[in-house]
């Protein structure tokens, strides 16, 4: 069993700062890359940024020079910086990881999803 758990959501006015961590628990034998995502209502899923095992990261165009990602390897954790949020980053987050498990299957597991609501 794998288990990722999102936290650090919640409600911001705008220009303000939220950092999310998510944390990867179970039958875990290695972790490659990890990811966060975010889904609007009445949209799609879409990419915000990943970071490989060796630090490696991509973002979405819309968040560059706002959001940073890191992840601590000894923790299987990884963050989210969010800075000078905007209104339209007001979604659900989801953080994901692509991992090998302890019987050897390699698959992407995903959170729960963590709310972050952006005021005007």
């Amino acid at each position: 069993q794998v288990q990722l758990v999102e936290s650090g959501g919640g409600s911001v006015q705008a220009g303000g700062s939220l950092r999310l961590s998510c944390v990867a628990s179970g039958s875990i034998f290695s972790i490659n890359a990890m990811t966060w995502y975010r889904q609007a209502p009445g949209k799609q899923r879409e990419l915000v940024a990943a970071i490989t095992s060796g630090g490696r990261t991509n973002y979405a165009d819309n968040v560059k020079g706002r959001f940073t990602i890191s992840r601590d390897n000894a923790k299987n954790t990884v963050y989210l910086q969010m800075n000078s949020l905007k209104p339209e980053d007001t979604a659900v987050y989801y953080c994901s990881a692509n991992l090998h498990s302890l019987s050897g299957i390699r698959a992407d597991y995903w959170g729960q999803g963590t709310q972050v609501t952006v005021s005007s």
